[in-house]
């Protein structure tokens, strides 16, 4: 299971009811978080959750309202005594623009691992999960930009029956539905041996800042959740939200309509946006599954279970 929780949902300024846009994404133990705007610390706190396990930090791009909470995040790590190495990933140039915030956060006692992206799509796993991967695509805003989709296998079936007419012993069975290979006087066993075909897993897709693109369909398609930008709810805006490389609740929701996930949250709000909610029919007319987001607003994804 995947743990999903928006940290803030707010675009370009917080507001007392709203902080910047930011993401919480927990896997076995490990957190990942997805930008970084100014208080991504109180809503963290509100959750009750510490800076200190973060092992993963993502960046869509480097405009402020996505990564001025950064400095003091790392502080935080750093005073809750944390040693272990940090691994964050954005586009080309994260290096640099973090290194030029650390002038506020000098002194940290772990190490920073930089990975920069360049191509129009890259995939890599979460450190030291093999079966937990991550797919960076390249959108279209004003600054280099990435949206992100987050991909957990799920093992075909364990069939005991081919174990025991291949006379594999019991205290090899779980080893092989972890993906290992056996090697014992008795012979040798592999995977593929007892187990079925691989099975739908989990998909978690976000995309903030961007103009409507195929690449954005590539990463929601068939996923559990969608969390999409939509800065403007009126369609009257559509032409500022072209000035402005982003999007109408309307555009995300036709995004969603070819993409088909299960359902779509919307974030990233303008600050004259009070009221999401009142933009809604509009948008569930073109994609039906359509859920305003609000800073706190969390769900566990869970396998589904196939049809008998």
């Amino acid at each position: 299971m995947i743990d999903v929780c928006l940290l803030g949902t707010g675009g370009m300024m917080p507001l007392p009811y709203r902080w910047l846009t930011s993401l919480m994404v927990r896997y076995n133990g490990k957190q990942i978080l997805l930008d970084c705007g100014e208080g991504t610390q109180i809503t963290m706190k509100k959750q009750g959750w510490s800076a200190n396990p973060i092992d993963v930090m993502l960046f869509t791009h480097y405009h402020a309202d996505h990564i001025s909470g950064l400095p003091g995040m790392l502080l935080s790590m750093g005073n809750a005594d944390r040693t272990d190495p940090v691994l964050m990933v954005g586009p080309r140039g994260l290096e640099k623009v973090v290194e030029s915030l650390r002038v506020i956060a000098p002194e940290l006692p772990f190490k920073i691992q930089y990975r920069e992206l360049s191509e129009n799509e890259e995939i890599f796993d979460l450190p030291g999960e093999k079966d937990f991967h991550i797919h960076a695509y390249r959108v279209n805003h004003k600054v280099p930009c990435y949206c992100y989709r987050f991909e957990l296998d799920r093992a075909g079936r364990f069939d005991p029956e081919k174990a025991k007419a291949l006379q594999i012993p019991l205290r090899c069975w779980s080893l092989l539905q972890k993906g290992e290979t056996i090697e014992t006087p008795e012979g040798t066993w592999t995977p593929d041996m007892v187990m079925g075909p691989a099975r739908k897993g989990i998909r978690l897709a976000y995309c903030t800042d961007s103009r409507p693109c195929d690449n954005i369909v590539s990463a929601a398609e068939g996923a559990d959740l969608f969390i999409c930008e939509g800065m403007y709810g009126e369609d009257d805006k559509l032409d500022k939200a072209k000035e402005k490389k982003h999007m109408t609740f309307a555009e995300a929701a036709r995004i969603a309509a070819k993409a088909q996930p299960d359902q779509m949250w919307l974030t990233h709000y303008s600050p004259s946006m009070t009221k999401p909610d009142d933009f809604l029919p509009a948008a569930r007319n073109i994609f039906e599954r359509t859920y305003p987001g609000r800073d706190g607003k969390s769900i566990t994804l869970h396998f589904k279970e196939e049809d008998t």
